[in-house]
């Protein structure tokens, strides 16, 4: 027979009791951590509606300010712009020619303008040429002036002082000044260009006409185009790289990377936006080019064979007096600069929506 004593009851009660009370604090923890948790869920879930909100523009305060400080801005451009572009566009609808000038009413021919622009091969040719040369320009007067801006960022200060100067010097000179100085080194007569290729040996170059021949004309053209807007690119590109970290630059560098690997994979992307803008407006400014080449022009060459836009329109309206259809080649310009800058203006949209 098994005894049972009191204090084997009363121990085995005081043992049942201490066990229920170490589990309840287990049970408790166990509790409060499955509502600690309960809460990080619902508290995730909360900032990935509130990270969606603010990534879909749902979260966001709208603020007048910013929009009250360009508003001057905004309102001087429309002043300045909206009647000339508004009379180009009116125009380009019309049949608008030299007796429109004294005085007769301009007659409404709707889209016939603009179906001739396309359906005129030269028109075409004009086009081609001009993109083809905007873009040559554009990108060579990049290269040249991201290069010298490198340069100007790694000589002393003395030498970089004199490539200053002369940047400057060169990019305050008037058109026509410029111009003057240019035709009279490539002048077939007495130029200095054709003296220099004579000395060198070049016998055929004597009395050699650099604008006669379409190629060699906008290879002149190309010259002067890209010295005189390889300033505005040297100094903008300059001051993007004085914003480059030189400590980078250092720890690249010991890791073993070379000079070119160093501006391909740390300096080119470090600048990129810079490089975009002044890209954008070189290709803008080289679209539109007038004086230099209408100024080649008048030195010897043939208009038909070396139009760009600019003087295609120029020989329409004030040579041909179509000024109905030169606006109209006017607004298809301004559509081909839209164009143009399309891709600058997304990527900016692309930032701002990041």
């Amino acid at each position: 027979m098994t005894s049972h004593s009191p204090e084997a009851g009363q121990s085995g009660k005081t043992s049942a009791a201490g066990t229920s009370r170490l589990a309840a604090p287990d049970a408790a923890g166990s509790s409060d951590a499955q509502g600690n948790g309960a809460s990080a869920v619902r508290l995730r879930k909360r900032a990935g509606r509130t990270g969606r909100a603010h990534r879909s523009g749902r979260g966001r305060t709208f603020r007048w300010t910013p929009y009250l400080l360009i508003a001057p801005a905004v309102g001087i451009l429309l002043l300045a712009l909206a009647y000339p572009i508004g009379w180009q566009l009116v125009t380009s609808f019309k049949e608008f020619g030299l007796a429109q000038q004294f005085g007769q009413p301009a007659e409404f021919n709707g889209l016939d303008n603009y179906i001739k622009i396309v359906t005129t091969g030269e028109t075409w040719m004009v086009v081609v040429r001009s993109v083809v040369f905007c873009l040559v320009n554009a990108f060579l007067t990049v290269a040249a002036g991201t290069a010298l801006a490198t340069l100007m960022n790694a000589v002393p200060k003395a030498v970089r002082l004199i490539l200053q100067v002369a940047l400057l010097l060169a990019w305050s000179m008037p058109v026509v000044a410029v111009m003057t100085v240019w035709n009279w080194l490539f002048d077939w007569n007495h130029g200095t260009i054709n003296w220099l290729l004579v000395q060198a040996g070049a016998e055929g170059y004597s009395r050699h006409n650099w604008l006669e021949n379409p190629l060699s004309f906008y290879g002149v053209a190309t010259v002067i185009i890209v010295w005189m807007s390889v300033p505005f690119v040297a100094f903008s590109m300059y001051a993007a790289l004085t914003q480059v970290s030189g400590e980078v630059l250092e720890a690249a560098q010991i890791d073993g990377a070379n000079a070119w690997q160093r501006f391909k994979g740390i300096v080119v992307p470090m600048v990129r936006p810079v490089l975009m803008i002044v890209l954008l407006l070189q290709i803008i400014w080289d679209l539109r080019v007038f004086t230099q080449i209408r100024m080649l022009q008048d030195r010897g060459s043939f208009p038909s064979e070396t139009d760009l836009l600019g003087t295609y329109i120029y020989r329409e309206g004030v040579g041909a007096s179509h000024f109905g259809m030169a606006a109209a080649m006017s607004v298809f310009v301004l559509l081909i600069t839209m164009v143009a800058a399309w891709p600058y203006v997304r990527s900016l949209m692309k930032e701002e929506t990041i």
